[in-house]
């Protein structure tokens, strides 16, 4: 089963924003060939820090409010909130161990 949440424009505010916990978003769309290849990437991710943070997945192509609030212009874009703010954001494909890296630098244990 899926570790990753599914985020809309609908439950942003309470999932991401309101989250008691730091969130990572990945912004990606079904056509994007790069963010298919993320995809695993964040899957992992979610895995190794369950209780650290929450990692949600939003498809920019059914939820475009929340990306043009945030100025997403290119996907994938990860996303790294801090109590209701941007704490970074990465754009393009990352590999697990930068990803990885900047979640232990933004959300030490």
């Amino acid at each position: 089963m899926s570790k990753e949440k599914t985020i809309t424009d609908a439950n942003f505010q309470t999932e991401v924003l309101q989250s008691p916990k730091p969130v990572l978003v990945d912004f990606w769309a079904e056509w994007c060939g790069p963010c298919r290849m993320l995809g695993p990437v964040v899957e992992r991710i979610a895995e190794a820090n369950a209780d650290r943070i929450v990692v949600g997945k939003m498809n920019v192509d059914e939820n475009p409010n929340v990306p043009q609030k945030y100025g997403i212009q290119g996907i994938p874009t990860i996303i790294f909130f801090k109590s209701g703010e941007v704490a970074k954001q990465l754009v393009g494909y990352q590999a697990q161990e930068k990803i990885q890296k900047v979640i232990d630098e933004l959300f030490p244990k």
